[in-house]
């Protein structure tokens, strides 16, 4: 029969090892939790500074701070509709994400390095130093694992992340075409580099 940490520490050192470890516990979560939020609104920041969203996200508070506060509400909004799903789901749904995710990045570096000369072009910090066959067989060990963990997961949790991922691919489609028709404000300044082109901008030749 197994215990939990703070009857563990009950049985060690008394009610006060119990107590302090049970709010050591939710010190962590809840710092856990605003690093979290702090990762999600930033990464709508960048997104907004990019014009890849509104620039709505990008706006700041006042002061010293400068927070991202319409980013946070945002990320705030979203785990407040996460919190009504069961801890199970959650925890299936973001492995079943992660996996999609991880195998979309494995397919678009092999399909880079299958571009030859056109991927030659792109400025990149370094080059795996591999031939196609072993990068490759790099990424299929790994591509074993993720495919198991989608293969196991339930339909419930499936049917989330099929949603999400339809949520996704439809909100990029709409952000084109609000960026396209001028319904929305974008930042179409890209402070990161040239190399850094959205889809919808003409070729750097073609502007005036």
């Amino acid at each position: 029969m197994g215990y939990s940490s703070d009857e563990a520490a009950s049985i060690i050192g008394g009610r006060w090892l119990k107590y302090w470890t049970e709010a050591g516990a939710v010190l962590s979560s809840v710092g856990l939790f605003e690093a979290q939020l702090s990762s999600g609104a930033f990464q709508l920041l960048g997104m907004a500074e990019l014009g890849l969203l509104p620039s709505v996200f990008a706006r700041r508070g006042p002061g010293r701070s400068a927070t991202p506060w319409v980013a946070v509400a945002a990320s705030a909004a979203v785990s407040v509709a996460v919190s009504f799903l069961g801890f199970d789901d959650v925890v299936a749904t973001a492995n079943l994400l992660y996996s999609l995710g991880t195998l979309l990045e494995f397919a678009a570096f092999l399909w880079l390095r299958c571009r030859g000369r056109h991927a030659a072009a792109l400025k990149r910090p370094y080059r795996v130093p591999l031939p196609l066959p072993a990068l490759a067989a790099m990424c299929l060990v790994p591509s074993a694992f993720l495919a198991y963990v989608i293969a196991v997961a339930g339909w419930r949790v499936s049917a989330i992340a099929a949603g999400l991922t339809a949520l996704g691919v439809g909100w990029h489609g709409v952000m084109r075409v609000c960026r396209s028709k001028k319904w929305l404000g974008f930042n179409t300044v890209v402070a990161a580099g040239p190399h850094l082109q959205l889809q919808d901008d003409p070729p750097a030749a073609d502007r005036v």
